[in-house]
């Protein structure tokens, strides 16, 4: 029905970055359903007849098909398509779908073969020993007791495969448990007994595996009492809200960030930068949460954010979702570079975001190529404002000893 729903009336192609930054319009959903359709008239038998008796090859064909499903994994998953989509396709559940089925034929790239793979041998995307998922807390300057973790608490911080093995991203949880310390909140990590929240294999079309994956993670929250799960990673916080029972609290860093400000349980201190916010796909086109980070920086003394020319509903994607760049890294570098080039010319000094791999993505874009802009976690942002309220704190009890000092002598 949505195949046969679509005008053709383009406005998906116009907004597509995947082809913005390839040029290639067959990337875009429109050239994607009209193919689809061709694939899929190709499969009835009647057709196939006609074709036989004209002596017209099917577009059908084994290295068509598997063309085809290259085609439909160039795709970072974004959703601004469905977002602009006049009328109202639910494109991303299509595409997933798609890519269910691709799987399914063994016409999908053979890379994403990989991610099932490795979670079935380790747990977690990058088939590291699940064990040491929760050893980037060693690395904190000061390392909450127990190494964040306790047999009970009233919340469970969900770290997510990113943030707990990737160098570069290890700087959000640590920055992000350094808030919850601050704050006095009761909660745990769940190290190894955490377990890949199955959003890549959803992604990739093959969640078949995914109810073993949520009974873990649900069970392993319950053994600990929790009565909420928080993410810093939108994806791990989108899959928990579609997938999983709604047994718990769900909410994503900024949203617990915000309420904490708003109960003054975060003193934050003085920030002089310019900064520029970038959405990210899964957390504000799929979770509708664009308020509350900008309401985080709002409160954050001397910090002034410069909105991009896309921003909220159809801010650019960074490049890093869809498990693109396992299938095309150079488009995902390629998407990264426009994201990029676009933050540049607010002027800020620094992107911020919520999303550990939209973090590395810019990061590593902006680092090979030597391009002046630094790209923060929201979570580092808001560490920083607490260090900064610490150090003044500290300056001004430092010159009010120093005055009573004077006023003995």
């Amino acid at each position: 029905m949505a195949l046969d729903a679509c005008t053709e009336c383009g406005q998906c192609l116009a907004v597509c970055p995947a082809v913005a930054a390839s040029g290639d319009a067959d990337l875009s959903a429109q050239v994607r359903m009209g193919n689809l359709k061709k694939l899929l008239r190709d499969r009835n038998f009647f057709w196939r007849a006609l074709c036989d008796v004209i002596g017209r090859e099917p577009a059908a064909t084994p290295e068509r098909l598997k063309e085809y499903g290259t085609s439909v994994f160039r795709c970072s998953l974004c959703g601004d398509c469905e977002e602009i989509c006049p009328a109202g396709l639910p494109l991303k559940d299509l595409w997933l779908s798609l890519r269910e089925e691709l799987s399914r034929t063994g016409d999908a790239p053979e890379k994403i073969r990989m991610i099932r793979t490795n979670l079935e041998a380790s747990h977690n995307v990058f088939d590291e020993d699940n064990d040491e998922r929760g050893d980037w807390v060693d690395d904190m300057r000061k390392p909450p007791k127990g190494g964040g973790q306790k047999d009970k608490a009233e919340v469970v911080y969900f770290t997510g495969c990113v943030g707990a093995y990737f160098p570069l991203a290890q700087k959000i949880p640590m920055a992000f448990v350094e808030i919850l310390e601050a704050a006095g909140v009761d909660f745990t990590i769940m190290a190894g007994d955490e377990w890949c929240c199955g959003f890549p294999l959803v992604g990739s079309g093959q969640s078949a595996d995914l109810p073993a994956i949520v009974q873990h993670n649900v069970e392993a929250v319950k053994a600990r009492g929790a009565r909420k799960v928080v993410f810093t990673c939108p994806s791990c916080y989108q899959i928990w809200r579609e997938s999983y029972p709604p047994e718990f609290e769900l909410a994503h860093a900024c949203e617990m960030v915000i309420q904490l400000v708003l109960e003054d349980r975060l003193p934050l201190g003085e920030l002089p930068m310019t900064v520029t916010y970038h959405d990210p796909c899964d957390l504000g086109r799929g979770g509708r949460v664009f308020d509350e980070p900008r309401e985080v920086m709002a409160r954050i003394p001397g910090l002034k954010l410069v909105e991009m020319e896309h921003n909220r509903r159809h801010c650019l994607c960074c490049g890093g979702g869809g498990n693109l760049e396992m299938i095309d890294p150079d488009l995902a570098a390629a998407m990264s570079k426009r994201k990029v080039e676009e933050a540049l010319r607010t002027g800020a000094q620094a992107i911020v975001t919520n999303c550990q791999q939209c973090v590395r993505t810019m990061t590593t874009y902006a680092k090979r190529n030597k391009v002046n802009i630094e790209v923060l976690d929201m979570t580092q942002l808001v560490a920083r404002s607490l260090e900064a309220h610490a150090r003044e704190a500290k300056r001004k009890a430092a010159e009010a000893q120093t005055g009573a000092t004077l006023a003995q002598v």
